[in-house]
């Protein structure tokens, strides 16, 4: 099995340069030829929103290798191991397409698309198999899946597959519901991803690329902590494994430019990571409490200029008049 290039002693799995996909299960792997990501990552839907794919195998190396390959023909990608957990992404997630291994021990892949289609979830599904047998396929197929891998296959054949089924999923989408909300939201904050574009409190916020798809994971995932190895992996892949300073570095760019136009939605969890939410809650209740604040503070000082002043009338009326 091919496993990511230049896996030295005492190192994570990272790959150096540009990575080389090839076939899964031992032949030889072809390099990616120089531009083939970009050109792939602009025609993989046919428009500008970040294709979301859900990648489900019980074997790390394949499940690891399916995500590098596929981040680097521009989807973003979460994975899970096991039937069970693949269902419960499905749900959360809702995923343009499931990658979805067929022979798992909790859960097989053809129990996991039974039981999304009977939840009404009709995600895109393309199975992945050892088994090449014709009853395997029409199983898949006639389940609701998309298309149908065996192994051992070519990374660059799946993802030709991927990006078809994308295609025509997307087209399909247009022609149904053209108006299909692809914006999402936290407080006053928008994220549109078939556009591009971010507005805080209605102003226009400008993002470089590695920022938008940044605040696109924290608001995919909101409400959540997330550590800081799962924005790295998700937004940078393996490039950068052990790296968590440049997920650092990139939250607080996004909190200058988001934080001047309203209370802070991103928040550091000590130790962990981050999470993206608007406290609304806690914000009037401050709000509240500090306009409470002001009030009495400026009872108080009502009520000690009228004493004072009392006083004041007090002693001169009681002062002695002088000689006439």
């Amino acid at each position: 099995m091919l496993l990511p290039a230049s896996r030295g002693p005492g190192r994570g799995r990272r790959w150096r340069g540009r990575p080389s996909f090839g076939m899964i299960g031992g032949a030889t792997p072809r390099p990616v030829r120089p531009g083939q990501a970009a050109e792939c990552a602009m025609v993989m839907t046919d428009n500008d929103r970040i294709p979301q794919v859900l990648v489900v195998d019980d074997e790390p190396n394949i499940r690891e290798l399916v995500q590098v390959a596929l981040k680097f023909h521009g989807c973003a990608v979460s994975t899970a191991a096991g039937g069970m957990d693949a269902i419960r992404q499905a749900e959360t997630l809702r995923p343009d397409l499931i990658v979805l291994d067929v022979m798992m021990p909790d859960l097989d892949g053809f129990e996991v698309c039974r039981r999304l289609r009977a939840m009404g979830n009709e995600v895109p599904v393309i199975f992945l198999t050892a088994r090449d047998t014709s009853s395997d396929t029409v199983t898949g197929l006639a389940l609701g899946g998309d298309d149908y891998v065996t192994k051992p296959f070519s990374v660059e054949a799946l993802v030709a597959r991927v990006r078809a089924v994308l295609r025509r999923a997307s087209r399909s989408g247009a022609g149904g519901d053209a108006q299909a909300d692809t914006t999402l939201r936290v407080g006053d904050l928008e994220l549109d991803e078939s556009r591009w574009t971010v507005r805080r409190a209605g102003v226009p916020v400008e993002l470089s690329p590695t920022e938008f798809r940044l605040l696109a994971c924290l608001l995919r995932h909101r409400g959540r902590i997330l550590t800081r190895a799962q924005p790295l992996e998700s937004v940078w892949g393996w490039d950068y494994a052990g790296q968590s300073q440049i997920v650092e570095t990139y939250v607080s760019y996004l909190r200058r430019k988001l934080d001047p136009l309203g209370p802070p939605l991103i928040h550091t969890q000590r130790g962990v990571g981050y999470t993206l939410r608007a406290d609304e809650g806690r914000q009037a209740g401050r709000s509240e409490h500090a306009g409470q604040g002001r009030e009495a503070g400026q009872g108080d000082h009502a009520g000690q200029d009228r004493e004072a002043g009392q006083s004041n009338r007090a002693g001169e009326s009681q002062r002695p008049a002088g000689p006439g």
